[in-house]
Parts: structure tokens; sequence; C-alpha cells
């Protein structure tokens, strides 16, 4: 039984607006907009069947969820817990972010550049201790999970909380380590989904990152719009062997109906967005959908990728699962289980995809992040190559391969605000609401 956990950050606060250090401060308060974008989550929220309510004590979260809440017929009680709260960051609190940067240059770029390392180091009667952050929030989120999961097996379950803990409880849950804190972004009033296979240990799938569309802006904005590229990794559309969940590979299948609708939705999404390149993987599925996207863009041209090209599955393309369980018994289930430790039968592993498909993208930015202006452009490519790429922007390995959804015409956000050498942040992650299924990615659930 899955268990599902929709994740919302509070609405813009009084402190947001003004750029100063919140930390477990409870002075800031929603602003209107923090309200009026509160209820549009609600809305959002508004048709699904929540059981459990979580929300952190400190006012800004706690309004968010009670707005929330008005807005869901018979929506469970809501639940105030510690366990929620922001990271704590005593010294720096009630300051403008500018005046810590100032007052506190070292500190603060370790906090930007080592998150894992930064620490405080905070007076008391008994004496002076050494206080980490960000390594205290991430434990505070494991032991979340480990209470409330057990509680809520196999129901749907929304937490309204902060950006902090927010980027903790999904690293946290997912292994991504606590040196990639800043490679999440967080924007108020997103919409995160994750999907919990059983208890805290088990496996969990990442549906969605930092969605915002339903607040109107399709996409998060840079968080510095004036420095290093932008890519927007995208699934191709629909094809008929997704839809049969027949086993494709490198087998060219082209886009079915419903896949080009699906691509034409993604072209509207993003036909108001300055795109500057195309990439593709060179099959028909990622080519055409690429193709349908750039209808709105004439004067980018598409370049093609081969290291971009889906993964061999060798003697498993063209069949269903039954019939690969009958030829091959066994490594069907090892695929889903331990996907790393698998060797398609005459196709590839999947270190072998990961070390084209990361060697690739890594040249793409280098070849990018050197223009002397910002850059924006879309990467069409496939289920595999986009879980590796994404599993690796993540701090993840091969065998977090499963952690990742990537629906069909679903699209991730990653900027480099730092340039090449610099941490990627990823914005957001398999955005499907412009296909009209809402905040759940309701794609087709077929094999690779």
């Amino acid at each position: 039984m899955t268990t599902r956990v929709i994740i919302v950050r509070h609405g813009q606060s009084s402190y947001n607006a003004q750029k100063k250090i919140q930390g477990r401060c409870d002075e800031s308060v929603l602003t209107e907009k923090g309200r009026v974008d509160a209820e549009t989550v609600g809305t959002a929220l508004s048709k699904l069947n929540i059981d459990a309510f979580y929300s952190s004590p400190l006012q800004r979260a706690k309004s968010t969820a009670q707005i929330i809440q008005s807005c869901i017929e018979n929506p469970p009680t809501l639940q105030a817990t510690d366990k929620l709260m922001e990271i704590d960051l005593p010294l720096w609190e009630n300051l403008p972010k500018s005046e810590v940067e100032k007052r506190f240059p070292e500190d603060y770029r370790c906090w930007k550049e080592r998150p894992h390392e930064f620490k405080m180091l905070l007076s008391s009667p008994e004496g002076q201790r050494e206080h980490f952050p960000v390594l205290s929030l991430y434990e505070q989120a494991q032991q979340f999970w480990q209470e409330i999961l057990p509680q809520h097996q196999g129901k749907t379950i929304v937490i309204v909380a902060h950006n902090g803990i927010n980027r903790c409880l999904i690293m946290s849950a997912l292994g991504i380590p606590p040196s990639r804190y800043h490679s999440i972004q967080q924007s108020n009033c997103c919409i995160n989904v994750l999907n919990f296979s059983g208890n805290w240990g088990e496996p969990v799938q990442l549906e969605s990152l930092n969605q915002i569309s339903h607040l109107g802006n399709p996409l998060p904005s840079p968080r510095n719009p004036h420095k290093g590229p932008r890519f927007l990794l995208i699934r191709h559309g629909e094809t008929q062997w997704n839809r049969e969940s027949r086993f494709q590979g490198i087998r060219d299948i082209p886009l079915n109906d419903r896949g080009r609708e699906q691509a034409q939705r993604t072209a509207e999404f993003l036909k108001d967005v300055a795109i500057d390149f195309a990439l593709s993987s060179p099959m028909l599925r990622p080519k055409e959908t690429a193709e349908i996207i750039l209808q709105n863009h004439p004067n980018v041209s598409l370049d093609l990728q081969e290291q971009l090209t889906e993964i061999c599955h060798g003697l498993w393309e063209g069949k269903l699962e039954t019939e690969i369980e009958s030829e091959f018994p066994g490594l069907l289930r090892q695929w889903k289980e331990a996907p790393e430790t698998v060797q398609m039968p005459e196709g590839e592993n999947l270190q072998q995809v990961w070390d084209r498909a990361i060697a690739n993208w890594n040249d793409l930015v280098k070849y990018y992040a050197n223009s002397p202006e910002p850059r924006t452009g879309i990467v069409v490519a496939h289920d595999a190559i986009n879980k590796v790429i994404l599993c690796y922007l993540l701090g993840l390995q091969p065998a977090n391969f499963w952690n990742i959804k990537q629906g069909n015409g679903g699209v991730s956000v990653i900027d480099y605000p730092d340039g090449a050498e610099g941490m990627p942040v990823l914005q957001a992650i398999n955005i499907t609401t412009h296909l009209g299924s809402g905040i759940l990615d309701k794609t087709a659930a077929g094999a690779l």
C-alpha cells in the first residue's frame, strides 16, 4: 500500500517580503499574498481524500495549514508538531540576509557552499556548544518520518511546514546527502509529492518537487537570474508501447496520439518561456516532442545528442513483463529492487547509461555556462536518461534509480546559478500539471 505525502511550504510571510532570516522566530506572519496563495493551494488539494494533516506550530505555517484546511470538505484535525519546526539559526534570526552576509562572511560562505559543515557556537550557563543547524534539522526530519509513517500506512498525508525542514524531509526520505541542502528549491506555497512504499527505510518515490503552476507561474524564478544556464529537462510524450507497458529501449517507437497531445500541452505550457537552445535524443519519440515544443520558438534549432539515447534493454525490448518473467525468471524483480545490479541480456547495464548520460550532461553544462548571457534551453530525452541525470544532480547513485518519477511530458527545471563549477539547483522536478491531471502525475506507468 502506497502512502502518499503532500508537502507544502507556507505562504509568503512578512519576513520573506523583508528578506529577513526567520528560523524559529515566531514574529513573522503571513502577508496578504501569503493568505491568497494558501487559499489557492487549498483549492488545488480540495478534491483529494486527505487522511491526516500536520503542520509546524510556527504561526506562518500553521496559518497556511488552517487556510488550506478551510478549503477541504470534512478535513482531518490539524496536528501541530515540533518535528516540523524550521531550521534553528539563533544567531541570525531577525536579521536581514544582506546583513548576515556582511557581518558573518566566512560563516555565510560555509552555509552556502558546505551546509553540512556549517555550525554556530552557542553559549549557555553550562558553557559553549557547537550547533550544526542543517545536520540537526536532517535528523529531526528522520525522526518525524519514523514516528508518523507507521500511523498512516496506505493513506494520504498533508504536511505544511517551512523551506528548510521541507528540504530535509525530502532529502532524508530519498537518501540525498545534507551537503545538497541548497540544491532543492522550495517556493512559498509550493507542492511536493512523495510516495512511500512502506515504513521508514523502505523505497520512496519523489513524484514531484516544487510545483507552483497552481499559483499562476509555470516555472519557479531563477535563484540568481543574472548568472548561469537553465535547463528544462523533459520526458517525451506517450507512445503506444508506454500505454501497453511494453519495453521500448532503443526501439524507435513514435509518439501515439496522446503523446502528441502531451507534447502540444507542454509546448503551450512553455510558449512564453524564452528558449535559447534545444537538445534532444535522436530517437523519434523525444525528437518529435521537441519539434512540437519548438513550433512556438521558430528561431531555435534542434541539436541531437546521441548519448541521450534511451537505455538498451536488449532481449527485453518489445516484450511485456509477463513475457520477460517467463524467459528470464527473477531478473525483472531484480531490476525493480536493485536496478544497479542488472545486466540487460544483450543490452546495457545502468552504470553504462549513467556514464554516458552524465558525461554528456556535464559537457552541455560547461558549454552553455560559457555564454556571456544566461541562457535557457530544453533537453528532451527518456525515462531512464532523465532519472539518471536527476539522481546524479541530487547526489544519489544508480541504486536510487526508482526514487525519481518521470511522467510523459513532465518538465524538470535545473539552474546553475554559480556556473558549471557551482552546485546545481533543482528548481522543480516532474511538473505534469499542464497535462490536465491536477497536482498528481497520472501519465502512463508503462515500461521504459
